[in-house]
């Protein structure tokens, strides 16, 4: 008896209808599309994306060479060289970041005693060569002097969090 009701409801196309309800409903509401280019989605301010390496205001620049964020970073996307100054502070020689190995955890940023790496809200950054997305300590620096005032407003916000 299954069997039948079963043919029945088949000839009479039930799903067929149900499913044009469903696109005629949708085909009048309000589109969420999003025109990318033009118009760019809301972001949260604890968005993690392009790395950065931060200075103090009188500009010399924050990274001490402890390597923590090297030690924490479950990709190894980071390379650490550093050595000793004249005053007997060290400081880095080299600072790498292996963009394609990188997994934008944020380990990074949470182990850095002096808040010196961090990671931006930039986005939009491609490579047409390996080279491309290996940013070295100079290109970290000039990304950081770049999006300062934007790390400086998130830390602002972010601070009852801390």
């Amino acid at each position: 008896m299954g069997a039948v009701i079963s043919y029945i409801k088949s000839l009479a196309l039930g799903e067929l209808f149900k499913g044009l309800s469903v696109t005629a409903r949708h085909l009048v509401t309000r589109k969420i599309t999003v025109q990318y280019p033009e118009e760019k989605a809301p972001q949260s301010p604890r968005f993690r994306g392009l790395h950065a390496l931060r200075r103090y205001p009188n500009g010399e620049e924050r990274c001490i060479a402890c390597k923590l964020c090297e030690a924490v970073c479950p990709a190894a996307a980071i390379t650490i060289e550093s050595e000793p100054r004249a005053d007997g502070t060290r400081r880095t020689t080299r600072y790498e970041i292996d963009l394609l190995k990188c997994i934008y955890c944020g380990f990074c940023e949470e182990s850095c005693p002096v808040d010196s790496i961090v990671e931006t809200r930039h986005y939009e950054y491609f490579g047409e060569q390996r080279s491309d997305l290996l940013m070295t300590k100079d290109r970290l620096l000039a990304h950081g002097d770049r999006c300062e005032a934007q790390i400086a407003a998130d830390r602002a916000e972010d601070a009852p969090y801390r």
